[in-house]
């Protein structure tokens, strides 16, 4: 089985998203496209993203049982990492 990989950071994904729910009227706002403001709003939403990236680095029992949760910490600590490595 082959796997894509994303071309951004899980981050600025998380971010974008949060950015696009509050925003775009598909979520909980009012903006019919919403995509121009998500472009030039995202980085805004980047501490929350990493809040959440970091509440998943302990994986649910189904979680657990469904793959290697070593793996899966072993994931998300790079990506908090990758975020975080030039804070220091």
């Amino acid at each position: 089985m082959s796997w894509d990989v994303a071309a951004t950071a899980p981050i600025e994904r998380i971010a974008r998203v949060l950015a696009a729910h509050e925003l775009s009227r598909n979520g909980e706002g009012d903006m019919p496209s919403a995509a121009e403001a998500v472009n030039a709003l995202w980085p805004d939403y980047t501490p929350v993203a990493l809040a959440v990236l970091k509440t998943l680095r302990e994986p649910s029992g189904r979680m657990a049982v469904a793959g290697d949760a070593e793996i899966w910490d072993r994931m998300i600590t790079a990506a908090i990492e990758d975020e975080t490595i030039s804070d220091s």
